[in-house]
Formats: C-alpha cells, structure tokens, sequence
C-alpha cells in the first residue's frame, strides 16, 4: 500500500506537469483563435501576454522568455493579418508582451529560489526528525515492540510526533507523544522531550519522577501556549503496566483472547509544558498484561483520519489486525488499513507504536504455548 500511495502522489503530479506545461500554449491558442474570429476592431492582441504569465507558474526563466518571444511572434504575425502592423492597437499589444513577460521571468526567478530553499529546509526537518526517532528495540525485556510512523502530505509532513522505549533497572519505560504544531519547531520540542527521556528512564526510580524531569525541560524550551500531550508507560517482569496519561488518547490493550480496552485513566491530565495552569500531575494507573496480550500507543492521527465521507477510522474495530506471529507485520496491516480507510494522503501523522508480552519469557515464568 506505501508503494501505490507514492504510485499515486506520483502519477498526480505527473498529469499534473503536462497539464501546467500546456496552459500556455493553450491560452494563447485562444487567444489567436477569437483575434482571427472576431476581428481586429476588439483588441484582443495584448491578452496574448496570458501565454508568459501562465509559464512562470510552472516553468523556469529560459522557457518563460521563449513564451513571451513566441507571444510577440503571434502579435506581430496576427497585426499583419489584421492590418494593424504601425498602429497604436499593434504597440500597445507589444509593450504589454514585452513588460510581462520580463515580470513573469523576474517571478519566475523568485519562485524557483523559494522552492530550493523550501526544499532545503524540509529535507533538514526530515533528517532530523530521522535521527531523533530512531527505530525501536524488537525486543525490550518481556516485550516485543513494533512502531510505525506515517507521514502526512507535504503540507503538513514535518510533524512533532514522539516516541521511544528504553529499558532501565526496573523494567521497561515507554512514552508516546505529539507536540503541538508542525514545521522545525514541533521537531526541536520533541527533541527534547525524548532527550529527557532517554535519560530520565534510567535514572528515574518511579514514572512521576520521569515526568518532572520531562515537565522541567520542557518548561525551559516552550513558552505558556504551547503543550506535548504524551502517554508513559512502565512494564515490569511480574505481568503489569503502570500508565501516565497527560492528556493524550488512551491507549487500546488487545488481550489474548482477542477482546479489546479501552486503557483510560479515572482522571485526565492536562498536557505536559503548562505547568503554568499549576494543576495537578496525573496519578498512575495500572492495567494487567500477561502473555500473549498487546497494547497499541497511538497519535491523534490516527484516530481523526478521515475517509470521504468524513467518518473517522475506527480503530477500536481494526484491532483484530494485530493478531499475528510477528508484531511488525501485524503493525503493518493496520496503518495499511488506515491508509486505506482515508484512501488518499493523511492531513496529519500518524505514530503507533505496538508492545506485545511475549510468551514464553523466563522472567514472567509462564510457558510458551
């Protein structure tokens, strides 16, 4: 499914080319058309000046100046025709020509520098946001982990999307997150809530104590309107999962026996940064975990996708797709799904990561069935 919907992105934009190459032509095809119908006594010789400003939308300056020469050819060709050649009807259509098309090739210019450096900066937005979400262990104590990470269209492609899963003195520390906001900014916030992270997991002995650490760097880099909503999770060896929910959706746990939960705390937290509110951390929550079952972390993207019609995917009864051997593959057929449900780009990212309790783990003491 990845391969048809860059199969389509493609095959959009490849219509899309011919089509922005052609307009020019065609206006001035009209043009010359309605001149030689119509008669010279309605002036339609300056609208020939369409043909270099539809160019400098798609093309570059070479072609743009090659347009506007062929606009004037077409002027001077359809003056003779019409017997205006020397009169005020015939210069005025050239100077409008002329000036055009030198303002299309000046626009032209400018565009073509903007899309470089939009270029530029995406992909260093892109490379970063690489970098700081590294893959996740396969294997993490008791757990096996799976994530995806969907990208949105190019509108909206660099996100703030977080997660990671480390494996400290006292289990296995989990967080999923989404800063508020896009573009290099959203990326620098989850940089730093996952550099909080990563060495807070470690050191930390309890989930509440990781949070302050990621509230206290947080609050040195954003300012009071902005937030990351997040969800922290801790699993131990004894079949147990202690969950920090700070305002964002509840994860769903898929026990073995294929029924589904919905794993919400009692009480919602506001988002971490706005300790300004000065409200209450969340208390943790516990949920039981045995062999065989798995919980799926997710973003807001994936559950306010959208299909045509408008109808949000419905995520709690996709679940089943998980079941399988393999978590990646089972991972896999569920954002599959979702692409599928929105039949067309997403409008935001869309992160799940999947931690499955693996049976047969020496340290849960229960066999592999």
């Amino acid at each position: 499914m990845r391969k048809r919907l860059r199969a389509w992105r493609a095959s959009t934009a490849r219509l899309a080319q011919p089509l922005m190459a052609a307009w020019p032509f065609v206006m001035m095809g009209v043009v010359s058309a309605v001149d030689l119908l119509a008669g010279p006594e309605y002036g339609y010789l300056s609208l020939l000046a369409l043909g270099p400003t539809f160019a400098s939308l798609a093309g570059g300056v070479r072609r743009t100046l090659a347009i506007g020469l062929l606009a004037l050819v077409l002027s001077l060709l359809l003056g003779l025709y019409d017997g205006l050649i020397g009169t005020r009807q015939s210069a005025l259509s050239l100077v409008s020509i002329t000036g055009v098309t030198a303002a299309s090739a000046l626009a032209a210019i400018g565009r073509q520098r903007r899309e470089r450096e939009l270029a530029e900066v995406r992909s260093v937005a892109e490379v970063a946001q690489r970098v700081l979400l590294r893959p996740v262990p396969r294997r993490a104590g008791h757990l096996r982990a799976a994530v995806s990470y969907t990208s949105a269209n190019a509108e909206a492609r660099i996100g703030g999307d977080l997660y990671e899963v480390v494996t400290g003195p006292t289990g296995v520390r989990v967080i999923v997150g989404d800063v508020q906001g896009k573009g290099l900014e959203a990326v620098e916030s989850a940089a730093t809530v996952l550099g909080a992270f990563r060495e807070a997991a470690h050191d930390e002995a309890d989930l509440l104590s990781v949070s302050a650490r990621l509230e206290r760097a947080l609050n040195r880099r954003l300012s009071g309107e902005e937030f990351v909503t997040a969800i922290l999770i801790e699993a131990d060896a004894g079949g147990m999962l202690t969950l920090l929910n700070y305002g964002h959706p509840g994860p769903l746990l898929l026990h073995a026996d294929g029924t589904v939960v919905a794993a919400e705390p009692e009480t919602h937290a506001p988002p971490l940064g706005l300790s300004v509110l000065q409200v209450e951390a969340p208390q943790p929550y516990q949920i039981s975990f045995q062999p065989g079952d798995q919980i799926l972390l997710y973003t807001d993207g994936v559950i306010e996708a959208r299909d045509p019609s408008g109808r949000f995917y419905p995520l709690a009864e996709r679940m089943f797709l998980l079941v399988g051997d393999d978590p990646e593959e089972a991972l896999e057929k569920l954002r599959l799904d979702l692409i599928a449900h929105v039949d067309g780009p997403l409008h935001d990212d869309a992160a799940m990561l999947l931690l499955r309790c693996r049976e047969g783990d020496p340290s849960t003491g229960h066999k592999r069935t």
